[in-house]
């Protein structure tokens, strides 16, 4: 397996499925008739798509605006001796819908049967990318687009409201079965309508075979990558909304895939993500 195999993209190519919606002069800025013109706005729109989904690597941020701060720390009560101070959740989700600490700790922490995987390509296999991280590599993106386009993708980027991307990788004990889960935190209406276009895109062009479901998380759903009945190695990749975050999982390993398996390893992560609290 190399290091890319272990990736966090929902679409295996970006210029396979619709763009997602894009802002209003985006649309108006080809002449009409004009073959090429349409041509780089698809590849812009496409960029943005993958960015969100994980098939490139840029996320942009340039201003974040969360209503909701983290909790802070509180003073134990009184009781006419010195105490402790106590402190918050250093991670969770809120009644709102918004998560907060290090999306270190609200990915799942390697559980039973499983060891630390392998890198997932650049990032490593258990890392935090920050802001600045994240649009340095969309900047590097963009540079194949025009300049006035670059402009219009970049206040899109701005409007999201990106904040970080977390990714860990699990290696199955015997080495059969690796899997990678990836967070991405910006604005909860988008994370949603990520989650559903990806839906729509892999139900609806036959090119996916259908995954199994996952109880207790209508949001999520999974699907197998195309591949003959005789392959020796099988992929599904599953996606979820939770809150301001969208959470992509990619498993590869020897077929049949253990599904089981995989649909637990993703409950567990959306059940950590829970809100009002999550889960420690």
């Amino acid at each position: 397996m190399t290091d890319s195999s272990v990736t966090d993209s929902v679409v295996p190519e970006p210029q396979a499925g619709p763009a997602p919606t894009a802002p209003a002069d985006t649309a108006d800025a080809a002449p009409t008739g004009s073959a090429t013109s349409r041509r780089v706005l698809r590849a812009g729109g496409a960029i943005v798509a993958a960015a969100l989904v994980g098939v490139v690597i840029g996320v942009g941020i340039i201003e974040v605006r969360y209503d909701d701060p983290a909790p802070a720390t509180a003073a134990a009560p009184s009781t006419g001796t010195a105490a402790p101070t106590a402190t918050a959740t250093p991670f969770g989700a809120k009644s709102n819908g918004n998560h907060f600490g290090s999306l270190r700790d609200l990915l799942l922490p390697v559980p039973g049967g499983f060891l630390l995987g392998p890198d997932d390509g650049a990032d490593g296999n258990d890392t935090e990318l920050t802001g600045d991280q994240l649009a340095a590599a969309f900047d590097d993106d963009l540079g194949t687009v025009p300049k006035e386009q670059q402009d219009k993708l970049r206040q899109y980027w701005k409007d999201l409201h990106v904040k970080a991307a977390g990714v860990r990788t699990y290696k199955a004990r015997l080495g059969e079965l690796v899997v990678g889960i990836r967070l991405r935190q910006f604005n909860q209406q988008e994370v949603q309508r990520m989650n559903e276009y990806t839906a729509i895109f892999t139900g609806d062009t036959g090119l996916f075979r259908l995954g199994p479901a996952v109880p207790d998380h209508p949001e999520a759903h999974c699907y197998l990558m195309p591949a003959p009945p005789s392959a020796p190695i099988d992929r599904m990749q599953c996606s979820a909304a939770e809150g301001d975050l969208l959470v992509v999982l990619d498993a590869e390993g020897v077929a049949p895939l253990p599904k089981d398996k995989i649909v637990a390893l993703l409950t567990q992560q959306l059940d950590r993500l829970a809100r009002p609290g999550a889960s420690v």
